[in-house]
């Protein structure tokens, strides 16, 4: 029988054509069966279009099927990928806008801090929903994919929880090492490679190799001092280069706000970040160019259909590693990548139970994990103060614990650099309120959030606009910006959710 799998939030059409795309790179899985699903149908008959059309211009006998039927697409599904964004842009919209009045200034927002928490509370249900459609429907050795954010909030409660074997997947690893071998001057994998785990965007290179040798943490930090875009761009990255001995892989502006030290005094943020590009850590930055994407996408979705693209063969496959997993699961060829799973003493000074992310690899016996050992002290920290937030926020969420969830924010470490405790349980309060439509577990508590938010005043209203941020592009200002459209074109956009 053909493969089947099914894309759970299809309407992230930018993605999920690439998946669909990659997976068809494979000689072995171009007779798939896609099962796109999504709540919304006309993001999802977009998605449906694009992979016909490949499917149809490549002369593959793949078949997809598009449905809002979640449960018909989940039935005899052999893999099941995750890529929804619950809430949308509105709200991720409230996951930045309402922490800024108090103090709370993000880039990214949907990983940890203030947005982030949120964003797994309004995960959690689904997850947890979705984990039982695919226990009950799909084949019985299926194995969950998750792409969605919070990653590590969303895969700890599909394992605790859902009962369902989860993989989560990130790309943020290649990227940086792309990074670091365009410093050494090599290439990845080819000559520069080594050894990186943590957990999801707090993961270490713990180990850098250049043809066959160790390079030293002053080597590295030399090299990015010198690059001409990276002493720019990657300020907070260097200086924890610098005072910790290794190399984050996540991005400037993501890594400022997991971090205590670099966005909490407004007047000090310019310091840390650069403005070249929203992912340096311009505020609210991803959810800028989220919003100039799904009204780029809406406009320019004729030309996709139009367009002339090239012929699916393996030179044209991403570096995403979901495809590449299930081929080798299916036919046997042994890949080595990185996932987010359970730590079950992988990294042997973080709790067993938490979701890391370290190398792995994959054959058609399974994913098997070697043993990574202890993180150095300084790192582990790190981790450790965000594992601790990550399990408040993963059980407050299943439970719908008001205090747990207070209780997560408080000891975030950049919501606590920022907020005392009496802002940090308004603030929350306020989020409650504004996102209750997103989380039933907590519908018995809404009333009472509305109750103290009256007695303290009512919500804040303080227009603070960040200390970086900027205006949504209009179309007519993206089209005068080929970089721009290059960056929207090739968006892993879960943009139009």
């Amino acid at each position: 029988m053909p493969t089947k799998i099914a894309i759970v939030g299809a309407g992230s059409v930018v993605f999920t054509r690439h998946l669909v795309r990659d997976l068809l790179c494979v000689p072995e899985l171009q007779d798939t069966h896609f099962a796109l699903t999504d709540i919304s149908e006309r993001n999802l008959g977009f998605a449906a279009q694009l992979a016909r059309k490949d499917i149809r211009n490549n002369h593959m006998p793949a078949v997809v099927s598009a449905s809002t039927d979640r449960r018909g697409a989940l039935k005899d599904a052999d893999y099941v990928f995750n890529v929804t964004r619950i809430g949308g842009l509105d709200a991720f919209r409230q996951d930045i806008e309402i922490p800024l009045q108090y103090g709370v200034d993000q880039c990214v927002g949907d990983t940890l801090c203030a947005g982030g928490i949120m964003y797994g509370q309004r995960n959690i249900p689904f997850i947890l929903d979705l984990c039982r459609d695919i226990r009950e429907l799909a084949a019985p050795d299926v194995k969950f994919m998750n792409y969605a954010n919070p990653m590590c909030i969303n895969t700890w409660a599909a394992l605790d929880e859902g009962g369902v074997e989860t993989f989560g997947f990130c790309h943020g690893i290649e990227h940086g090492w792309d990074q670091i071998a365009e410093v050494l001057g090599g290439s990845y994998p080819q000559t520069v490679n080594g050894i990186c785990a943590g957990i999801n965007h707090q993961t270490w290179y713990l180990q850098v190799r250049h043809e066959g040798r160790d390079v030293s943490a002053e080597e590295l930090l030399a090299g990015y001092q010198k690059h001409p875009k990276f002493s720019k761009t990657e300020k907070c990255r260097l200086d924890v280069l610098k005072r910790i001995g290794y190399y984050s892989t996540e991005s400037n502006g993501h890594l400022s706000e997991y971090l205590p030290w670099y966005r909490k005094r407004p007047k000090q943020i310019s310091k840390w970040i650069d403005d070249s590009s929203w992912i340096h850590g311009e505020t609210g930055g991803y959810l800028r160019v989220c919003e100039e994407g799904r009204n780029w996408f809406e406009t320019d979705f004729p030309r996709w259909l139009e367009a002339d693209d090239p012929p699916i063969t393996p030179d044209v496959r991403s570096s995403e590693r979901g495809s590449y997993v299930i081929e080798a699961l299916e036919t046997g060829r042994p890949y080595r990548t990185y996932m987010n799973l359970r730590n079950d003493d992988c990294i042997t000074n973080l709790p067993g139970d938490c979701i890391v992310e370290v190398p792995v690899y994959v054959d058609g016996l399974g994913v098997h994990v070697p043993k990574v050992g202890e993180l150095p002290m300084a790192c582990a920290a790190s981790c450790s103060a965000s594992v601790h937030v990550q399990r408040m926020a993963k059980e407050a969420g299943v439970r719908g614990d008001v205090t747990l969830l207070k209780q997560a924010m408080l000891h975030d470490p950049l919501v606590g650099a920022v907020c005392d405790p009496d802002e940090v349980w308004q603030m929350t309060d306020q989020m409650l309120v504004a996102q209750a439509e997103w989380l039933p577990q907590y519908a018995g508590a809404i009333s009472a959030a509305k109750r103290r938010l009256t007695t303290a005043g009512g919500p804040r209203k303080i227009n603070n606009r960040g200390a970086a941020r900027k205006a949504v592009k209009s179309l007519d200002e993206l089209r005068k910006n080929p970089d721009e459209l290059a960056w929207l074109d090739a968006t892993d956009s879960k943009t139009l959710d």
